[in-house]
């Protein structure tokens, strides 16, 4: 068995936070409302007072926990990247033919989300809407390239390296392995914010999913 399974714990960047939020029942509080509230109103607009005011705290306790809002939307999405990458590593465990591993790979990281009972504080589909509108907004700073250095987007980065590794199993001699990895990866964000918001600007609507537009892509990209 993968040794990712047999250790699995979902762990973040410790340089993310200040405190562990999973370390109190006051941390996981501020990660359930904090996840309602940027859905409700988006990043932009939210700030630890009202996220304070929701939580019946004061600001204050909010920042024991993060240092700011850029903090908790990188804790948040690194969050969600770590249980995809779970949920890919259990699904494809035991998979030896190499098209059902990658098919199974492309399917975990571009279906609709189901909320996981594991998780008693934290809503993953709710999450995961957070993650199409605001995950563009954790790396598009100028501060990229140093937190990059600093391990913020290591969860991101081994999922995709995890379906490269699947594509080029599968066609050794295909050139670009990380790039289409990426484009699956970003590109079901983007199909399901145009779903969304655009819905003219895409094909994927009830009978045509996002997983089956990218499984199409992938494979016949391959063959």
């Amino acid at each position: 068995m993968d040794e990712f399974l047999q250790s699995f714990k979902i762990v973040i960047n410790d340089k993310i936070f200040v405190k562990d939020p999973e370390s109190s029942d006051l941390g996981k509080k501020i990660i359930e409302q904090s996840i309602l509230l940027i859905h409700e109103i988006g990043i932009e607009k939210f700030t630890f007072k009202k996220l304070g005011a929701v939580i019946g705290s004061n600001e204050s306790s909010v920042y024991r926990y993060f240092e700011n809002k850029h903090k908790l939307l990188l804790y948040l999405t690194s969050w969600y990247w770590s249980w995809v990458e779970y949920n890919l590593v259990f699904s494809t465990n035991n998979i030896s033919k190499v098209k059902k591993k990658l098919v199974i790979a492309i399917e975990n990281i571009t279906k609709s989300i189901e909320e996981d009972s594991n998780f008693s504080h934290i809503n993953e589909v709710v999450l995961h809407k957070i993650v199409i509108n605001e995950y563009s907004k954790s790396y598009l700073t100028k501060e990229v390239d140093i937190e990059n250095k600093n391990g913020y987007f290591v969860i991101y980065k081994r999922l995709i390296s995890r379906l490269s590794m699947m594509i080029s199993d599968f066609n050794p001699d295909y050139e670009y392995p990380s790039s289409l990895a990426s484009t699956v990866l970003e590109g079901s964000l983007h199909q399901y914010f145009l779903k969304e918001h655009f819905p003219t600007l895409t094909d994927c609507h009830k009978l045509k999913s996002p997983t089956a537009y990218f499984t199409e892509l992938v494979l016949k990209t391959l063959k």
